[in-house]
């Protein structure tokens, strides 16, 4: 495909010629108190459930719920707040528009508003100073990127501002659709718990499948599609291959191509970021691709932004 990353010298986070009016800030406590939920609650989780779970065959109805809410919610994610709110790589009928924002609400990554406010400002400063979680923070090499890649993957969550919806998604603002949506955005993530709760309750009749389907089909599937996605920003930065030319480090990562439903053909991605097709060169596998392509079939996604020649 293309050649490995180049070097380039290291954003200077001390610098005030290379600070934005958006420079890092520590987040209001209430508003860190639920990143940190978010982020750990998943994982401590996992940790009280091996041992309960140890010796003890896993429930394929569990498997079966967690894989049907990983897949709708990642494509939520992918297709929606990604393609579509983001970058509008298609114009959808009106309620396709308000179910893939309602889906990946329930992914719990953050409002639709300010999802799209942060990924518009992501490619507006990409890997340079302003960018709110490049894995190049700090530098290009030993403990200086492994600092990167974690502030990048995770960090930034806890000590980076909120980029501005005024500045960079007016357009979801006067979306009167979207903004009922963010507001229902509590709901919305309590429910992606409580429906693989009720799910499981329903089909075992014991709260003990319930509880087993809100592990594996609620916290394991939320943290797994929270990372997938966080390592778009982290290692799709940092490792794998180019294959377009862009400004900065994006780098196309073929082992996390199903996981994230073909974002990880990162650098294709940032090269062209209206295209609704990111895996757009022979041999990359795009689910959200085919995905927005039976949309158009069914006549339910219009103006399409597929690759050129």
């Amino acid at each position: 495909m293309g050649s490995l990353l180049v070097a380039r010298e290291p954003m200077d986070a001390a610098d005030p010629a290379q600070q934005t009016e958006e420079a890092p800030a520590v987040i209001h406590a209430s508003q860190k108190l639920v990143t940190v939920a978010i982020v750990t609650t998943p994982a401590i989780a996992l940790a009280i459930a091996v041992p309960w779970l140890w010796g003890h065959t896993v429930n394929l109805t569990d498997i079966v719920i967690a894989l049907v809410f990983y897949v709708m919610t990642g494509f939520g994610i992918s297709v929606g707040y990604h393609r579509l709110f983001t970058h509008r790589g298609f114009g959808p009928r009106r309620v396709l528009k308000i179910v893939l924002a309602v889906v990946g609400s329930m992914a719990v990554e953050g409002t639709v508003t300010s999802w799209v406010a942060t990924h518009r400002r992501h490619h507006m400063f990409s890997d340079h100073a302003g960018d709110p979680h490049s894995p190049h923070r700090y530098g290009d090499g030993g403990v200086a990127l492994l600092r990167g890649l974690a502030f990048s993957h995770v960090g930034w969550l806890f000590i980076s501002d909120t980029s501005s919806a005024e500045r960079y998604a007016p357009d979801m603002l006067r979306d009167r659709d979207l903004q009922r949506i963010d507001r229902l955005f509590p709901i919305l993530a309590l429910a992606s718990l409580a429906i693989p709760f009720g799910i499981g309750y329903a089909l075992s009749g014991t709260i003990v499948g319930a509880l087993t389907a809100l592990l594996w089909a609620g916290l394991v599937r939320m943290a797994l599609l929270h990372h997938v996605t966080w390592s778009v920003n982290s290692l799709c930065h940092t490792f794998g291959r180019r294959s377009d030319r862009s400004s900065d480090r994006s780098t196309n990562l073929w082992p996390l191509a199903v996981l994230s439903f073909g974002d990880s053909w990162h650098n294709v991605h940032h090269a062209h970021p209206t295209w609704a097709r990111h895996g757009a060169r022979r041999g990359m596998i795009d689910p959200s691709a085919w995905l927005i392509r039976r949309f158009e079939q069914l006549g339910w996604a219009t103006k399409v932004r597929w690759p050129t020649s």
